[in-house]
């Protein structure tokens, strides 16, 4: 660890109200003078992004990501463009690999254009470095949560100055390209994983760029797939089209983060790292290898920005489709339905057509969309959990969920079972895909309660089965992942299904199943059936 990380862990709704009772011989005499309720707020929205290049030559790390600091979403895209020249022993005159090209004018330099399918093999002039340099796409590492990062100080949303670390050069600041001259905007030297969980840095003085304030070191986010070509891309099924990773327009070069920036948000790696090969390091003489990285960073009412004409290079057919699924929120199964934030009545939404997942808010609750059961029939469940109460106890508290709802949804709830046929299991007597993630092998009682019509049963909220669970999560489900299951709120919450004696299943606030003591207080998380 560097010298310059440091280990320091560290409206008003104004109601009036006026209410006079008075008692007189007896009886109430009544006034209410003017009942009055002020709720205001003054916000302003200020958009602010920074793209992060940390460097390292000697370790050949080089992470590339973009960093939202302000306070509203931002969409995203990166492109990266290659240089490399080499001069023999005895030569005078450096090389460049490809035609036309100078060092000191960027402009010049070759865009990074994969091939249709495959990130790791450039095509065109971009062919050329196939030989002597391999890009790392992406970050995984087994086992390992999201890198982190220290956020930056410059919040100057109209200063483009990149945060530059170790071994990068910002261009704001130096357009020298010498391989040694320093340029660098943001503390760290650009090796791997150089911040860590409690990591702060004081920037007094200041001594980098920016406000002189401390900052703690944050986490970017966990990418969800690795990142693709625009082709492969719609290749996904719809339901997977938008979320946290990067998708690169192979014909145009631009790599585009697959969903709105939100607030505070910070993607996961576009590169991780930028390695010689041997081919390179066997020239005989000496070569000059860079990469520019070129940041833009635009609000989501602005996506004809990104659709612009390039003057080289023409945008692939899909690129408006992506554009618009990442504005939305959603790919085209789910065009015609509301974003997840936009508060709707029953008959404003088309359940047919909504992918799995989908987050949506009807009558003044949220929920996702489970599954579709066929015959117009839809399971759903509300996608915060709701007050704490004991596992015996669930089925009080949902009916009374239930009863509060809008009339309009509850003319849609299908009946089921008027009692479910739970069967139990032990933690210990279930096989589980991961820790906690998906049970194998239900059977009997409890593989075969699925929540489903039962015609002869009552319309009512329920809580999920274990058996529904493990059917609804894994890839292009309604669950992909076990992170997928938390709530927003990370809250713990009932199933239905016993566990040993005493106990009940549950979903922790990682998303992961277990049992739990049946008399602890916990939340439910109450579904539905909905009839369209």
């Amino acid at each position: 660890m560097t010298p310059e990380k440091k280990n320091q862990r560290r409206l008003r709704n104004l109601a009036l109200l006026s209410l006079l009772l008075l008692l007189v011989g007896g009886t109430f005499a009544f006034q209410a003078f003017n009942q009055r309720a002020i709720n205001d707020r003054i916000r302003e929205n200020i958009p602010g992004g920074r793209v992060h290049d940390y460097y390292n030559r000697d370790t050949e790390n080089k992470d590339v990501f973009v960093e939202n600091y302000g306070n509203v979403p931002l969409m995203a895209r990166i492109r990266l463009s290659e240089f490399m020249e080499k001069r023999s022993t005895g030569d005078t005159d450096f090389t460049p690999i490809v035609n036309n090209t100078v060092r000191d004018q960027v402009d010049t330099w070759t865009v990074m254009r994969p091939s249709e399918n495959n990130l790791n093999t450039r095509v065109g002039d971009s062919a050329a470095f196939n030989t002597y340099s391999n890009l790392t796409f992406g970050w995984s590492r087994s086992g390992q949560d999201a890198p982190w990062f220290m956020p930056t100080f410059n919040r100057d949303n109209q200063d483009l100055m990149t945060a530059a670390a170790g071994h990068a050069r910002d261009w704001v600041t130096s357009t020298a390209t010498d391989g040694v001259t320093d340029g660098a905007t943001h503390p760290g030297d650009g090796t791997d994983a150089y911040w860590s969980s409690g990591d702060s840095f004081d920037n007094s003085g200041p001594v980098w760029p920016g406000e002189e304030v401390t900052h703690d070191a944050a986490q970017n986010l966990q990418q969800e797939r690795a990142p693709m070509t625009i082709s492969q891309w719609a290749a996904l099924p719809n339901n997977l089209k938008v979320g946290n990773f990067w998708v690169i327009d192979h014909q145009t070069g631009w790599a585009y983060w697959a969903n709105q920036l939100q607030a505070g948000e910070t993607t996961s790696y576009l590169l991780d790292a930028a390695e010689m090969t041997a081919a390179a390091n066997a020239i005989p003489g000496e070569y000059y290898y860079g990469i520019h990285v070129d940041g833009q960073l635009i609000s989501p009412d602005r996506i004809n920005d990104f659709l612009a004409a390039d003057p080289n290079y023409t945008h692939h057919d899909d690129l408006s489709d992506f554009l618009t699924a990442v504005q939305n929120g959603s790919i085209d199964n789910n065009w015609g339905n509301p974003g997840p934030e936009e508060n709707v009545q029953p008959d404003q939404i088309n359940f047919s057509i909504m992918a799995p997942g989908t987050i949506f808010t009807m009558a003044n609750e949220q929920y996702r969309y489970l599954e579709n059961q066929g015959g117009g029939n839809h399971l759903i469940i509300r996608n915060e959990a709701g007050v704490q109460i004991s596992w015996d106890n669930q089925n009080t508290r949902l009916n009374q969920w239930y009863d509060a709802l809008d009339p309009a949804v509850q003319a849609m709830v299908q009946p089921v079972e008027n009692t479910f046929t739970v069967g139990s299991i032990a933690f210990a007597d279930v096989t589980f895909e991961g820790n906690g993630w998906i049970p194998l092998h239900l059977t009997g009682e409890v593989g075969a309660d699925n929540s489903a019509v039962d015609l002869s049963g009552t319309s009512r909220a329920f809580s999920l089965s274990l058996a529904d669970v493990a059917r609804l999560s894994g890839p292009g489900l309604a669950w992909e992942s076990r992170e997928e299951r938390r709530t927003g709120q990370m809250r713990t919450w009932w199933l239905r299904t016993p566990g040993e004696s005493g106990r009940g299943w549950r979903l922790t606030t990682g998303g992961a199943l277990q049992t739990y003591d049946s008399n602890a207080q916990l939340r439910i998380r109450p579904a539905l059936i909905v009839h369209q």
